[in-house]
């Protein structure tokens, strides 16, 4: 009976990381067209990890990367392949691992609380605008030339943070409504 609710739960687990790896491809490939157009990928990983708790929210990005890493199109513009994640932009998509992880992190330190998932987003958001910065000016040195710091945060940045501070907003709506509908143990 134990080893039928083990391979239950395990079977569930599996079911939930897969769902939401697709989740976050599908939000990859919806483009808001502002000014300058944004995606909901973050919203995504946000989402994922909120619901699903860091190791199981963490997996899934993983997948969702390397996926996308052997070509299926399943980052933003539906486009796939070690090209776009060793591009200028890739360090962006890495980033979105080490913001799940650095939620799982501090899931692991201090619980699940709202506060604590509210935070954990924001600093993931930071950690991975800082990876992606680094990332896409080591990238655009090499293959263009030197950028300047407050022209990289101008281009990759800066348009970004209120559109991706409402997506932490309604993706901690979203959590704690699916949350309640979702059991994850």
């Amino acid at each position: 009976m134990a080893a039928s609710v083990m391979t239950k739960n395990k079977t569930l687990d599996m079911v939930y990381i897969a769902m939401f790896t697709v989740l976050i491809a599908i939000c990859s490939w919806i483009s808001i067209p502002t000014t300058v157009p944004f995606t909901l990928q973050t919203f995504g990983v946000f989402v994922t990890v909120g619901v699903l708790g860091g190791k199981r929210g963490s997996l899934s990005v993983l997948i969702y990367l390397l996926l996308g890493a052997i070509g299926i199109p399943v980052f933003a513009g539906f486009t796939g392949g070690m090209g776009i994640v060793l591009g200028s932009t890739g360090g962006y998509i890495i980033g979105f691992l080490l913001s799940a992880l650095l939620m799982w992190g501090m899931e692991k330190l201090l619980g699940k609380k709202t506060w604590v998932l509210a935070l954990s987003m924001v600093l993931g958001l930071l950690v991975c605008y800082i990876f992606g910065t680094i990332w896409f000016m080591l990238v655009y040195t090499r293959e263009t030339g030197a950028i300047g710091l407050w022209t990289a945060l101008g281009w990759c940045v800066f348009p970004f943070v209120i559109p991706d501070l409402v997506k932490i907003v309604l993706a901690l709506l979203i959590c704690k409504r699916l949350a309640k509908v979702i059991k994850v143990n």
